[in-house]
């Protein structure tokens, strides 16, 4: 659809969030919420033009979202739907469709808002059928089952109260006609504000169709108000990301302790233990198996690769067969190529890390390029910053570097050294050759330790 006009309302205070930040911006699924409903926005239709409604948080809103190239328009003060809308009037694309999005109900899918976009000359609300539905506003139909307007709760009678169709406050309308309708809307009701909803009725009245399409899963139209609602919209949607990776075959230890906050693509026979949560886009390949409550972020992991417990991960590319952890940590930039083993408390940033090399115990290596089948002691230490600058490491392929050895940078280690344990390097080792330095082993003989004092009581 070429016209495409989308409305996202995102302008309330959240005054149940008991925060300082605005609603729309705390976070499900490692995104604010308003970002989901933009990212959804941003698969409809390839002209289509985006407008988010903000008001409490000043400039917060547009600032977290700017990327996303949408229209932000002030709301102030806040008289409600109707009004909110009526504030993008002057954004709006003639012709086509509006499509009415609310940046606290963040799980909308497309394929229910693509559903609603089927026939571009009616009014299509997005209803619900709830078991309990005392705070939202009734779907009223007459004798023939037509949509005849929508009664918010509090100017609802008691008869209407008992329907159990409700609005999600999600529309689709011809923007001609939205024009038209919401220039005429009054804030004669309860609340002494502007319903969006009220339009219904206006259509009605015209002999405009109105539609009422239903979403696939209720948790798509759930919105937050509070951070209870948060917590149990976050559950459902990690339940949700778990049944999906059972689906295809991802052998979970508990889907209840799992936490998807992005996207994670698993090949065949992956494995993943409890407590483990992935960040922004990460990929397991075949056989790879991840070890409780690791933290995987932006990384790409190869076939059969094994990460043990408590291994943080960002931002690095891991190959084949390699062996991470317990207690790693993998910084940014890190590139690690197959069968490459980090151990226990060993950390690597801005490293690459080449096949079959070895970091088993308590070592940093950062600003490093590590050669081929180099075994590095435990204890090792890339001194890589002087106070001010960053400097590289470059060791060798097959080099052997005994255990509490510091290399500071900028050095190099030649193919095939030795270093022996114990030593600081600050100039280049050459090929196959022995290096350290250490201080000169003494013993003083005679000496004793110092022995305590015993004073007397006063």
């Amino acid at each position: 659809m070429s016209s495409l006009n989308i409305v996202i309302l995102a302008a309330g205070k959240g005054k149940r969030m008991h925060s300082d930040k605005p609603k729309v911006l705390h976070a499900l699924a490692g995104r604010p919420l308003l970002q989901h409903v933009l990212e959804t926005a941003t698969q409809l239709a390839p002209g289509k033009n985006t407008c988010v409604v903000y008001g409490h948080g000043g400039e917060a809103v547009p600032q977290a979202m700017a990327r996303y190239g949408a229209s932000f328009v002030l709301q102030e003060p806040q008289l409600g739907t109707g009004h909110a809308v009526q504030q993008t009037l002057p954004h709006l694309h003639d012709g086509g469709m509006t499509l009415v999005l609310y940046g606290d109900v963040p799980l909308i899918q497309r394929a229910t808002l693509e559903k609603m976009l089927t026939q571009p000359q009616a009014l299509t609300l997005l209803t619900l059928n709830l078991d309990n539905p005392s705070g939202y506003g009734r779907i009223v139909r007459d004798a023939a089952n037509n949509v005849s307007c929508i009664v918010e709760e509090k100017d609802a009678t008691a008869g209407q109260r008992t329907i159990q169709e409700v609005n999600t406050g999600i529309l689709a309308v011809p923007t001609h006609l939205l024009r038209s309708w919401v220039g005429k809307l009054t804030d004669n009701n309860a609340q002494g504000e502007y319903y969006l909803t009220d339009i219904v009725a206006m259509a009605v009245a015209q002999g405009v169709a109105v539609q009422a399409v239903q979403p696939a899963q209720a948790w798509e139209v759930m919105g937050i108000n509070s951070k209870v609602q948060l917590a149990e919209l976050e559950r459902i949607w990690q339940q949700e990301q778990a049944q999906q990776l059972l689906m295809q075959g991802v052998t979970l230890a508990d889907p209840a302790r799992l936490d998807v906050r992005g996207k994670l693509v698993c090949g065949r026979d992956v494995e993943i233990d409890v407590g483990c949560i992935f960040e922004g886009e990460v990929t397991l390949g075949d056989n790879v198996r991840v070890g409780a409550y690791s933290v995987i972020r932006d990384a790409r992991i190869g076939a059969a690769t094994h990460i043990e417990p408590y291994t943080h991960i960002n931002q690095a590319d891991i190959g084949e067969h390699c062996h991470i952890g317990p207690y790693a940590r993998l910084r940014p930039g890190s590139k690690l190529h197959n069968e490459v083993h980090i151990g226990n408390f060993v950390e690597v940033k801005n490293s690459e890390i080449a096949h079959g090399s070895k970091a088993n115990h308590l070592s940093y290596i950062g600003d490093s390029s590590v050669g081929s089948r180099v075994n590095i002691g435990a204890g090792t230490i890339t001194c890589n910053y002087d106070g001010a600058n960053k400097h590289r490491t470059v060791i060798e392929d097959d080099v052997f570097i005994g255990s509490n050895t510091q290399l500071v940078a900028p050095v190099k280690v030649g193919r095939g050294a030795t270093i022996g344990a114990g030593s600081t390097i600050t100039k280049d080792a050459p090929e196959k050759e022995l290096t350290l330095s250490r201080a000169k082993q003494m013993t003083v003989p005679g000496w004793q330790r110092p022995v305590k004092k015993v004073t007397g009581e006063k």
